[in-house]
């Protein structure tokens, strides 16, 4: 018809493709030549059992990672970056490299052991770090936003957990491979469960130990004002990482006393030391989130109810199954998109008043509390106990059966959950901001 125009076409987006590939190459790559190579020196079975032992702790690593990052769930995607570059382009850079420096230094009439304390710490933690490094810097350019330190240790540590696991494989198919050589299928399952037990049941945390210490490094460099602490964390945190790989690989080479000397005395307490560091960068994270989002309480946004159900991963959790109880599943969806909103609010708060992308957080801001007042409306109003309550900012509007209306103070421990109704329209943040 005349005057009609045909719709455009959406433009084929090559950047997303090209980012893609880049992101999925090189883990495909690493998996090939640790199947190929690995493969082919243990056999098919040996490969298969020792990949299937290795995958045992995987879960409970993972877990623990993904606890650790509830208040600020990072995209899964990205969090499956991190592990399969582990996994399959750290561990086949490292074991070619690795192979080399063993050839190299028998060359020269050296021990293997050499390698273990001298390249491999360097070469391995080098790679982990690397594919966190690149997100990281990815990321950054792409949401113009510090990483936390939970970040750090999410990242590098699913990296590191990756790594353990394809080396277990290593391992645990060529012990295998050995048994079955000396006295049979019988004699080699038990040498892998015998294997298993040190490298999973009683060590299977060092990887992850070690790369974590460059994840706080580059937490803390993130974080931190003073330009000299941004650019020595990373790198002491990478040393420190090595040091630690360097030390624990020694202690392997000097017999069983030294290791559980070892264990006791270093690793034990390092390990420990940096679970209280992952513990205190969470609650430091809700703490901050809570500082971030308390204004929009006094703006109208949120409700004191509302924030202290923030604060912590018992209340949120309690908060979803409120808003399942009154509005269904789809409510209890509606309070995670909710809280997660308010989640990236706050740390897009944080980051803007620290310097990173504050031109265009007004934007980003109205943006977020759209967004959480959209998904507020799936629960609010539905809890057939709740009177009619409205928040103003500063006090509570009560409507009685006997329709009156009374004002009350928000009491200094709020109860929670209790979403009210706000307010119609708000003001954004930047009057107060």
């Amino acid at each position: 018809m005349p005057g009609l125009t045909a719709p455009k076409r959406a433009r084929f987006d090559w950047g997303r493709l090209i980012r893609m590939l880049v992101a999925i190459v090189p883990i495909v790559a690493g998996a090939l030549v640790i199947i190929l190579v690995v493969g082919t020196n243990l056999g098919p079975l040996a490969f298969t059992i020792g990949l299937a032992v290795a995958l045992v702790p995987v879960p409970f690593l993972v877990g623990c990672f993904l606890w650790l990052d509830r208040y600020e769930p990072e995209p899964w995607k990205y969090l499956a970056f991190v592990f399969g570059w582990g996994a399959c382009v750290a561990t086949s850079v490292a074991l070619g490299v690795n192979t080399l420096g063993s050839y190299l230094f028998a060359k020269v009439g050296m021990s293997g052991n050499a390698d273990a304390v001298l390249v491999a710490p360097f070469i391995e933690e080098t790679m982990k770090a690397l594919g966190p490094v690149l997100l990281l810097v990815f990321l950054r350019r792409r949401r113009r936003q510090p990483i936390s330190v939970v970040d750090g240790i999410v990242y590098f540590g699913l990296s590191a957990t990756g790594f353990a696991m394809a080396e277990n494989i290593l391992y645990l198919g060529g012990i295998y491979v050995t048994g079955s050589q000396e006295g049979g299928a019988v004699t080699g399952a038990v040498m892998v469960v015998a294997l298993a037990v040190v490298r999973i049941g009683i060590s299977g945390f060092a990887h992850p130990l070690f790369t974590t210490m460059t994840g706080i490094g580059f937490g803390l460099s993130a974080t931190a004002r003073d330009r000299r602490v941004k650019y020595l964390a990373p790198l002491a945190g990478w040393i420190g990482a090595m040091c630690l790989h360097s030390g624990w690989n020694l202690m392997s080479t000097l017999g069983q006393g030294a290791v559980l000397t070892g264990y006791a005395v270093i690793m034990a307490p390092v390990f420990f030391a940096a679970v209280g560091v992952a513990l205190w960068a969470r609650g430091r994270q809700a703490k901050q989130m809570a500082a971030m989002l308390r204004p929009y309480v006094r703006a109208g946004w949120l409700t004191p109810p509302e924030l202290g159900s923030l604060s912590t991963m018992t209340r949120r959790m309690a908060a979803r199954r409120w808003a399942k109880r009154t509005s269904g599943p789809g409510g209890s969806r509606a309070m995670e998109a909710y809280q997660d909103a308010l989640s990236n609010l706050a740390l897009a708060r944080d980051a803007a008043m620290r310097g990173f992308n504050a031109a265009e957080f007004p934007a980003r801001e109205r943006e977020l509390l759209d967004q959480a007042a959209g998904y507020r409306q799936t629960f609010t109003g539905h809890d057939p106990t709740m009177p009619p309550v409205l928040w103003d900012g500063g006090t509570y509007h009560v409507r009685f059966p006997d329709g009156s209306v009374r004002t009350f103070p928000p009491p200094a421990q709020p109860v929670v959950p209790l979403p009210v109704a706000l307010y119609p329209s708000p003001a954004y943040g930047p009057r107060w901001w």
